[in-house]
């Protein structure tokens, strides 16, 4: 089998929706709508989202469709949101349990 080599003008260009602001962490950062947070929090170089709160194990993104709940953050307030399945939008107050428990 042959293996075709492909280099990055081979590919399509990549339209991004509208630049949003969100804020992650107290930080602000541009997001383009149409990204999940997931997308942006690894874009940012997050790729820790949170600690689990029994043993402080890191946690990030795992399956990135929804069905292992690893990458849980806190959106306006609401905690347990999923990272992975929810796009961002314009103002949104991202919050990253990302430092450890202490313990």
């Amino acid at each position: 089998m042959k293996r075709i080599e492909r280099t990055s003008r081979d590919l399509p260009a990549v339209e991004r929706g509208p630049a949003v602001n969100i804020s992650i962490d107290g930080k602000r950062v541009t997001a383009y709508a149409g990204e999940t947070i997931a997308a942006v929090l690894t874009a940012n170089g997050n790729r820790i989202f949170r600690y689990t709160s029994k043993s402080h194990q890191p946690r990030g993104i795992y399956c990135g469709m929804g069905v292992c709940f690893e990458c849980l953050v806190t959106v306006d307030g609401i905690p347990d949101v999923r990272a992975c399945m929810t796009p961002v939008r314009e103002g949104m107050m991202v919050e990253t349990g990302a430092k450890p428990h202490d313990g």
